[in-house]
């Protein structure tokens, strides 16, 4: 691990000036929702800096993947903080009667796309004539649910998505799911040709994507240990995208020994230029900001589409208690 530099470390002890004390080298371990990747930077970069380390969080990252449930574990009392899919994932908590708590969204944005073959369409709503659409079993009850009732495609467009990108390549009239940060960059790999990819959050989707979660007796009973690590990823996110992020790179691979440069390069630039992570409320309150106006929004919307039931009391699912604070903003270059 690098010793930050002189200015760096200014930096990031004057923006974590303000949390509570916690006592040093209190162990914390984050559990992701996949193997490590670009998508997970901003942790990684607040291990790298020692930025979780100066407000006295010894945090380790423990990579998910296929066979891996760190929600579980971290039920289980294994696992302090959860990267969760979705606000899907804070409603479902609450209606499921789980005693999780969502403390910050690290993407304002979801990076769920539908890919195409370049040109086929000129609008998001253009792609409800396509012939098939690939979803995968856990799409169907989200997002494609969400584009039957908000832009009408039929049940029956759907084709189950196997996460194998052969059958868009072959079907120029088709689409597929996909992640904005990933997929494009491998089916132009494969295919050899640049799909268009149609971002459902630009299309109205407004779930907040990449939550951190924890357990409610952690938020009632370690409040500073939250802050400390809702501060700390949001630094990490702010000096991974803008700043000197070699070291954060150095760890992903190091967890992730598949996941190439040119990957990696690629994700950043994504999130970068579709403000998956730095957009809307996080411009103005800083990266990991929520609402209670977007959850609003976001839980209408899915019972209109018949994802979830009404009358869920929404609120306990999620606190605003550790977001919103402007923390690590001064770390955005100027436009």
């Amino acid at each position: 691990m690098h010793l930050m530099s002189k200015a760096l470390l200014a930096t990031t002890l004057a923006a974590l000036s303000a949390v509570p004390a916690v006592a040093q080298n209190v162990p914390v371990t984050f559990g992701t929702n996949w193997v490590a990747q670009a998508e997970h930077g901003g942790y990684y970069q607040a291990v790298a800096d020692g930025t979780y380390a100066a407000c006295g969080l010894d945090v380790k990252v423990l990579p998910g993947g296929p066979q891996v449930n760190n929600r579980a574990l971290m039920l289980a009392g294994q696992v302090d903080f959860n990267m969760g899919g979705s606000t899907l994932d804070t409603i479902n908590a609450v209606v499921e009667g789980l005693p999780i708590v969502t403390v910050a969204a690290s993407f304002q944005k979801d990076p769920q796309v539908i890919l195409t073959h370049p040109g086929v369409a000129a609008s998001f709503a253009d792609l409800a004539k396509l012939d098939k659409v690939l979803i995968s079993d856990g799409g169907v009850t989200t997002f494609w649910a969400w584009m039957i009732s908000a832009y009408g495609f039929k049940p029956e467009q759907r084709e189950v998505y196997t996460f194998n990108a052969a059958p868009l390549i072959a079907n120029k009239t088709w689409g597929m799911q996909g992640y904005l940060t990933s997929e494009p960059f491998f089916v132009e790999k494969e295919a050899g040709f640049k799909p268009d990819a149609w971002l459902i959050a630009d299309a109205g989707y407004n779930a907040y994507s990449t939550i951190i979660e924890t357990m409610a007796d952690t938020v009632a009973n370690r409040p500073e240990v939250v802050q400390c690590f809702v501060d700390g990823s949001a630094i990490g996110w702010y000096n991974f995208l803008y700043g000197d992020n070699a070291k954060a790179i150095e760890l992903i691979k190091a967890d992730n020994p598949d996941m190439s440069d040119e990957a990696i390069a690629y994700s950043i630039a994504a999130l970068k230029e579709h403000g998956i992570v730095d957009s809307g409320d996080a411009e103005t309150m800083g990266i990991g900001a929520m609402t209670d106006a977007h959850m609003d929004e976001f839980y209408a919307s899915m019972v209109k589409a018949g994802v979830l039931p009404d009358g869920v009391d929404i609120r306990k699912g999620y606190t605003l208690q550790f977001v919103n604070k402007k923390t690590g903003m001064d770390l955005k270059p100027a436009n």
